[in-house]
């Protein structure tokens, strides 16, 4: 009979798959260890949209001369993930609490955070996590953008996010 996969090996995993596929990850165990992670990974002049729905969004230190209201002119969006798949390092944004799933496309750099309680080991793991049906909007992200239909050359950011934090 196989282990059962625990908690921390989800979390390994999500890391270990997101970074595969390009993406910056960071683990932090404190709300001082977040804001001190997203200093240094968000540039001091870098506009940022925070939609302060979460608690944990509403908790960060952003300096209010640097918010914007309009994730559409930001350079930056930091925002909880609704959840995270460990077995593709996957996103998973949903359109609760009338949160926009695309602000975080659209910003040059696309921060996320993560609990870990919310990264599952599998898409239908994070599917049979909704008590009811699945939300109206689901946007699964997986790494920065990348496209190879210019010229077959791979370029990254041209339909999204240069960056994922």
């Amino acid at each position: 009979m196989e282990n059962p996969v625990t908690d921390e090996k989800i979390v390994e995993l999500f890391m270990e798959n997101a970074q595969k596929v390009s993406a910056t990850t960071v683990r932090v165990n404190s709300r001082e260890e977040l804001n001190r992670a997203l200093s240094e990974m968000v540039e001091e002049s870098a506009s940022v949209y925070c939609p302060e729905i979460t608690e944990i969004e509403k908790s960060l230190d952003v300096p209010p001369e640097r918010r914007t209201e309009d994730y559409r002119t930001a350079s930056v969006c930091v925002e909880e993930a609704s959840g995270a798949i460990a077995e593709t390092g996957s996103l998973v944004y949903t359109s609760h609490e009338g949160k926009p799933v695309q602000a975080g496309l659209l910003p040059a750099h696309h921060v996320a955070i993560v609990p870990a309680r919310k990264i599952f080991e599998t898409l239908d793991d994070c599917f049979a996590s909704f008590k009811d049906a699945p939300p109206t909007n689901i946007t699964l992200e997986t790494g920065p953008s990348r496209t190879a239909d210019i010229e077959l050359t791979l370029t990254i950011g041209v339909h999204g996010p240069e960056r994922l934090s």
